[in-house]
């Protein structure tokens, strides 16, 4: 495959880190798209087609339709560890091998969950917000007083790499930690977890971690009957998906001081906001950060662009979703 012409062709949707681009050169004939923006669904169809293979973005759509009218498209790497962006039972049954970046994210992941539960309990956006408006008069007794993070109780809802990884975090700080999952985890429990139901999970929290993956039994998790659970002082983080939590009723929760605040790194409809957020001082915003160091992002580049090249070479690719695809 030294000659670029008689190469397959792969798309890749956004640019990733140049790693995973120079593992790619050395298979494929690469189609980056350089633009700043997603492409247009028409766009992508239009660059699929004839190509052997994709590196995908969350923010590309492959419906059954979509899946449907590939020709020639052989595998989807996705750049991320969700795959709700794919109908994968379509695409197993053309034959097209999907394939995720599992492992790499988790500590980068796990680290922003603790840095929004701190951000919020100590009031830290807030405080910086206060210091640009000029308007930090000086320390006092009781000003902007948050909550004590040691010694606290974390719910952690799914026991999966990430939410393990947050239960490493909250040992360190001495938190009593309690978690709710599909299945039982013996290293949460090594880590002195505790497995209990959803409804003591909530009602027992002084922080709740949000870490599961997004499918029809997470949809909507959290909603106005599981908030209305939580302490009036308990802080929910929210680093899986926008669309695990009900933000209506978070907006309302928060408005109303139902719960103590909220550190939200996922949303609904991204990249728009839900703009009753960005009127409420007790909850952090951050742009789908879980992610986004420069290792992480370098670690999953070479993940997708090995996933690819297996499946070019005829190999079992080390971040399968559809492993059933490879019996037929």
């Amino acid at each position: 495959m030294s000659n670029s012409k008689s190469r397959p062709r792969i798309v890749v949707t956004r640019q990733i880190p140049e790693t995973g681009i120079a593992l790619l050169k050395k298979c494929f004939k690469v189609d980056l798209n350089t633009l700043d923006r997603d492409l247009t669904h028409r766009e992508l169809l239009k660059k699929l087609d004839g190509a052997f293979g994709v590196v995908a973005m969350m923010a590309n759509r492959f419906d059954r339709q979509t899946i449907s009218d590939l020709k020639t498209i052989r595998v989807i790497s996705n750049f991320a560890v969700g795959f709700n962006n794919i109908d994968v039972a379509a695409a197993t049954g053309k034959g097209i091998v999907i394939t995720n970046t599992p492992g790499v994210l988790t500590d980068a992941t796990a680290d922003i969950a603790f840095g929004l539960l701190l951000a919020t309990a100590r009031r830290i956006a807030e405080g910086d917000r206060r210091i640009r408006a000029r308007n930090f008069k000086g320390w006092t007794p009781t000003f902007m007083l948050g909550q004590d993070v040691s010694g606290k109780t974390i719910g952690i809802i799914g026991a999966g790499r990430i939410g393990t990884a947050v239960a490493r975090r909250a040992k360190g700080f001495a938190m009593k930690i309690l978690y709710y999952s599909r299945k039982r985890n013996p290293e949460m429990n090594s880590l002195g977890g505790t497995f209990v139901d959803l409804s003591t999970l909530l009602v027992e929290s002084d922080f709740v971690s949000l870490n599961v993956s997004l499918d029809s039994g997470t949809h909507g998790l959290i909603g106005r009957k599981e908030l209305a659970l939580m302490k009036s002082t308990a802080i929910l983080i929210n680093t899986a998906r926008g669309e695990v939590v009900d933000e209506t009723a978070l907006v309302s929760a928060l408005r109303k001081k139902k719960i103590g605040g909220a550190g939200l790194d996922v949303f609904v409809n991204e990249p728009k906001i839900n703009q009753e957020f960005l009127k409420l001082d007790n909850v952090v915003l951050a742009p789908h950060l879980g992610s986004a160091t420069f290792e992480t992002r370098a670690r999953m580049a070479e993940m997708a662009a090995m996933n690819a090249i297996a499946v070019l070479k005829g190999e079992r690719p080390p971040g399968i979703v559809n492993t059933e695809v490879l019996e037929t």
